[in-house]
């Protein structure tokens, strides 16, 4: 009897452990790992913090040198769909300032996709780590500590306010200007604000000085000013200058403008000298496209300013000496710069790049003394670094784990931070890791892209296919978990599709980032002529040319610019694509301008109303064959629900199959975690019953 038991037991422990380590893949598991993000530091380095989104309940995490245990500090429960971001430490670590609530649509409604009976509006709060006191600051928004740590200035509707940290005294307005504040930096003493006011056509930098308060502009013109940084003496302020150039649109392809310049004002005396300008032709338009960077003007060591140029083609940093006016490129290499920040001694730029890795994020350094790039780490997808006494804390992701924390004690050797919030149901061991594909499209351009190709593969065997097609369309999908959490999401999804017996290709089309300036502003794209349009036509046809793949059953799914291009798909090519799943796309381009230029008239350029329709997918609707499941969050600000209720109402006309999923008061990147998982289980869902019937 005795050794029955000890068999049961040793047997039960087994099978306790295979269930540990072999989670279950569903949808719900697979998005089942709280999702890090907003990682931000102390200046002194003691000091950092960050949010999980754990399944739709958001709290604010902290660790603290030398050792860096991660401490929970916030108990917001459930997943009630309101957002916590905007984190803040004061330079010395004791105080953390953040923002929770959500954001207001055209109506001024904040989102509120839980339907909560209490407000969901945005309101700064103020915490004591030292213990645990939590202050409601005021409703508002953008919090900034001064550099002593003694001030929180935050914006209400475009009004700068402030309150003291070390006392109770109620907020005060320090000031406003017409048109109110967007952007805002702390001089290094705290005794002056600068900002930028944007006026439309034209924009200005100002100064606002807190002891005499007035206010101050320098070098006002025509042109739009951006970027302000001061010089670490606090005497100077460097900023961006931007010719306007009217009729500018949003999806089309932008290559060259009118040459953007640096230019440095003397606060004290308003004297404004140029001290760099772009070149004409590429590199003429000024990238904004850097993902997470706070300030994209650098003073660093030695009166050194970095900026960013696309001169060769990709967006990297250079610097210029102000004290000789010399040039230097600091990060050779193909492949683009995000995530810049600057060391506290001003004497190192980290950044994170994919330079030599082109599907991934790596984490390098400049040394302005040392005058050298070293890559500080090599194995995952590595982002959003943060100084810290004891090293760098930075974000990873692997191909087959989702976002976390980590901590750089030295090159090689790398600590995970808040290892017992990691979920045990995630499927880590059923992950597939993707391969680097190349498409060429119909029309020989080559696009990007990944493929998964399911376990234990039969020779023979035809296997169900799909693309999946990002939004954006400024995005890169990469060879593991993305560093966004919608992306994130949808490679999770990939993952799902793939287990279940998919052949499943994540295409990286032309006007995507992460490839170079050509490849992002790629001819005739968007609203321009749709020839992105070419690149999914290709990767269905390297589908259907695969021996492993079913050519009849070859579905498309897609969210916002995917939703789109999904929809292109379907309108275009029926008798390729078998289904597909639109999530929240732009129907008519000249519907979506207006949603991000609400002055766009299309009816004063009529050719350019033309081309945008035709290159949209309800000019081609009567070649929609095949059935589509729409998704769609009626309180969406990137896309309007008018987009998919328009497109539903020419389906019908046309007897075309459709169903649908609507999530009231939802917006574009999902609140809630239940709408996730409820729009990923429809789309599955929706796509293998489709595929059954082929």
């Amino acid at each position: 009897m005795a050794r029955i038991q000890k068999f049961i037991l040793v047997f039960t422990f087994i099978l306790l452990a295979c269930m540990t380590t072999y989670a279950q893949v569903t949808i719900e598991n697979l998005l089942s790992s709280p999702f890090p993000n907003y990682l931000v530091g102390s200046t002194d380095g003691n000091t950092i913090a960050w949010v999980f989104n754990d399944r739709g309940s958001r709290n604010i995490f902290i660790a603290k040198a030398p050792k860096f245990e991660a401490k929970k500090v916030t108990n917001y429960l459930g997943d009630d769909g309101v957002e916590v971001n905007s984190l803040q430490l004061s330079p010395d670590g004791k105080f953390l300032s953040f923002v929770r609530g959500n954001t207001v649509n055209g109506k001024g409604e904040s989102a509120n996709p839980a339907q909560l009976q209490s407000s969901t509006e945005r309101v700064v709060w103020l915490m004591d780590l030292g213990n645990g006191v939590l202050r409601k600051v005021g409703v508002g928004a953008t919090p900034r500590f001064s550099k002593d740590g003694r001030s929180l200035a935050f914006l209400i509707k475009g009004e700068v306010w402030q309150v003291n940290t070390t006392n109770k005294v109620v907020a005060q307005k320090l000031f406003g200007v017409r048109s109110g504040v967007n952007t805002y930096r702390w001089s290094p003493n705290g005794q002056q604000i600068a900002f930028v006011a944007n006026r439309g056509d034209h924009s200005f930098i100002g100064v606002y000085d807190t002891l005499d308060k007035k206010t101050i502009y320098l070098d006002p013109s025509i042109d739009k000013d951006s970027e302000p940084v001061w010089s670490p003496d606090g005497t100077r302020i460097a900023f961006v200058r931007q010719p306007n150039e009217t009729g500018q649109l949003p999806f089309v392809p932008k290559r060259s403008t009118l040459p953007w310049s640096i230019r440095i004002s003397n606060v004290k005396t308003g004297e404004t000298t140029e001290v760099w300008k772009a070149n004409a032709g590429r590199g003429s338009a000024f990238v904004d496209d850097l993902p997470a960077v706070e300030n994209k003007l650098i003073w660093s060591h030695d009166n050194n300013l970095v900026f960013p140029w696309e001169v060769n083609g990709w967006v990297h940093l250079y610097a210029i000496n102000l004290n000789n006016k010399v040039v230097t490129h600091l990060t050779p290499g193909q492949g683009e710069v995000e995530n810049v920040t600057l060391s506290t001694d001003l004497s190192t730029v980290y950044y994170n790049t994919n330079i030599n890795d082109i599907d991934r994020r790596h984490i390098w350094a400049y040394d302005f003394k040392k005058k050298s790039n070293t890559q500080l780490t090599t194995e995952n997808i590595e982002w959003s670094p943060v100084q810290t006494s004891q090293g760098l804390a930075y974000l990873y992701s692997t191909a087959n784990r989702p976002a976390w924390v980590a901590h750089l004690v030295s090159i090689g050797k790398q600590e995970d931070l808040a290892k017992e919030m990691m979920s045990k149901s995630f499927p880590e061991k059923s992950m597939i890791a993707p391969k680097a594909i190349s498409i060429t499209a119909t029309d020989g351009m080559i696009a990007p892209g990944q493929i998964f190709i399911p376990k234990d593969k039969k020779p023979g065997e035809k296997h169900p296919a799909i693309i999946f097609l990002h939004g954006g369309s400024r995005r890169q999908m990469l060879l593991g978990f993305n560093y966004g959490q919608y992306y994130s999401n949808a490679y999770a999804l990939n993952q799902y599709f793939v287990n279940m017996g998919y052949v499943v290709i994540s295409l990286n089309f032309r006007s995507g980032i992460g490839y170079g300036l050509d490849f992002r502003e790629a001819l005739n794209y968007g609203a321009s002529g749709g020839s992105e349009f070419n690149d999914v036509l290709g990767a269905g046809l390297y589908l259907k040319s695969r021996e492993d793949v079913d050519q009849n059953r070859i579905a498309l799914w897609g969210g916002s610019y995917g939703g789109y291009l999904t929809a292109m798909g379907l309108s275009r090519a029926s008798d390729l694509f078998a289904c597909g799943v639109d999530i929240h796309g732009v129907h008519d381009w000249n519907e979506g301008i207006r949603n991000f230029v609400p002055n766009y008239v299309p009816e004063k350029t009529p050719d350019f109303k033309s081309t945008a329709f035709k290159a949209s997918p309800e000019y081609t609707v009567d070649g929609w064959k095949s059935p589509v499941l729409f998704i769609h969050g009626d309180d969406d600000r990137n896309v309007n629900f008018t987009e998919t209720v328009r497109l539903a109402e020419l389906l019908r006309k046309r007897n075309v199959y459709f169903e649908q999923l609507v999530l009231p008061d939802e917006v574009h990147s999902f609140l809630r975690h239940q709408s996730w998982v409820k729009a990923y289980e429809a789309t599955y869902d929706f796509v293998d019953r489709m595929m059954e019937k082929k």
